[in-house]
């Protein structure tokens, strides 16, 4: 029993080896196993370790990226207000460039309206000067003095006394200064308050009196009682300057000569023949424009058209047969139904200025006008 327990331990024991070597090889290969486990474990731990180890490294690495990004965010956030800085920076020069590019587009701008504005040339306005007056020779084919006179002497003193009036007024007053004073020794020889009385409704009476009963003494004394023809001569006269002188010679005796009144002086200036405002100066440049066989008639024309369409304060632009060619165009009234009433004379169907006008002016449609104190439609007029 003790021999078969000892060999049954033999067995055991040398099977226990063979176990033990199994075991160890098991324990090796759990061992290994283990080892391996436990090196997995270890290098589990190992690894876990190292897993742990990276996996702090790699927690690290993340909150080390969180933070770089936490870190570039914050530069992210912190550069944003750069950003809006550096774009906030060119907005405000865009804002502050606005006016400039506005006054620098403004600036060239004036120079070219005034380069489109060329300045006319003197053959230019020549042409065009010359083919005013051809425009106005058809519209008013019967301009005339607007002054009513029967010989040289009656057409001296009108003009004389129409200063600082209408012809309309002056019209209505000589009949019965002439009728009473038909000659020059008569007017010269009248007592100065009975003249006074009758040319009291053209104004400036008194001044108007000493100059006619001056002509007209200076006529009896120096030219036998005869209006003299020259310009030198009736410059002489009392009362008398060029512009009185030029009409006198102009529709007396038909000589040439360019009457600047106010509607002349007025007119060529709207039309950029001159800029001059002496009368003198004005009539020298204007009268450089034309020949001299056109100055008599063009100086009515230009009247004719002052006081009938192109007037002072509201001209009838829109009914003006000249308009294309001025270059003062819409400073008045440019509506042609507007326009048409503010039309005088007969180009408005009123009364016109000579209580004898012209046939010529009758054929056209004048009407003639009312004498003093008459009841009729007045004539309308600057």
């Amino acid at each position: 029993m003790t021999a078969g327990r000892n060999s049954a331990v033999g067995e055991q024991a040398s099977a226990a080896p063979e176990k033990a070597a199994k075991g160890v090889k098991g324990i090796r290969g759990a061992g290994g196993a283990a080892a391996s486990a436990a090196g997995k474990g270890a290098g589990g731990a190992g690894g876990a370790g190292s897993a742990a180890g990276s996996g702090g490294k790699r927690a690290a690495a993340k909150k080390t990226a969180a933070a770089k990004k936490t870190g570039a965010a914050k530069k992210a956030g912190a550069a944003k207000p750069v950003k809006k800085a550096v774009a906030a920076k060119p907005a405000k020069k865009a804002v502050a460039a606005k006016p400039v590019t506005k006054a620098a587009a403004a600036k060239p701008a004036e120079p070219v309206k005034k380069a489109a504005a060329k300045p006319e040339s003197r053959t230019a306005l020549v042409r065009r000067a010359r083919r005013i007056n051809r425009e106005l020779a058809e519209v008013y084919p019967y301009a005339h003095p607007e002054l009513d006179f029967e010989n040289p002497f009656q057409l001296l003193v009108a003009t004389v006394l129409s200063a600082q009036t209408t012809d309309l007024r002056v019209n209505q007053t000589t009949p019965a200064l002439f009728a009473k004073y038909p000659t020059p020794e008569d007017l010269a020889a009248a007592n100065p308050e009975d003249v006074e009385e009758l040319i009291r409704p053209t104004g400036f009476f008194r001044a108007k009196t000493k100059s006619i009963m001056g002509l007209a003494a200076a006529l009896r004394d120096e030219f036998g009682g005869e209006v003299p023809g020259r310009l030198e001569d009736l410059v002489k006269l009392p009362g008398v300057g060029r512009k009185t002188a030029f009409v006198v010679m102009g529709n007396a005796f038909g000589r040439p000569g360019i009457t600047v009144d106010t509607h002349f002086g007025r007119l060529v200036r709207r039309w950029k023949w001159t800029e001059e405002t002496d009368p003198d100066k004005v009539e020298k440049a204007v009268g450089e424009l034309f020949p001299k066989s056109d100055w008599t008639m063009l100086s009515h024309r230009v009247i004719f058209h002052g006081r009938r369409i192109c007037h002072a304060r509201k001209p009838a632009c829109g009914a003006c047969p000249i308009a294309p060619l001025c270059p003062a165009y819409g400073e008045g009234e440019t509506d042609p139904e507007k326009a048409k009433k503010l039309l005088k004379y007969e180009k408005g169907g009123f009364p016109g200025q000579r209580l004898k006008p012209p046939q010529s002016y009758l054929d056209a449609g004048g009407v003639p006008a009312p004498p003093l104190g008459a009841t009729a439609p007045p004539a309308t007029g600057e």
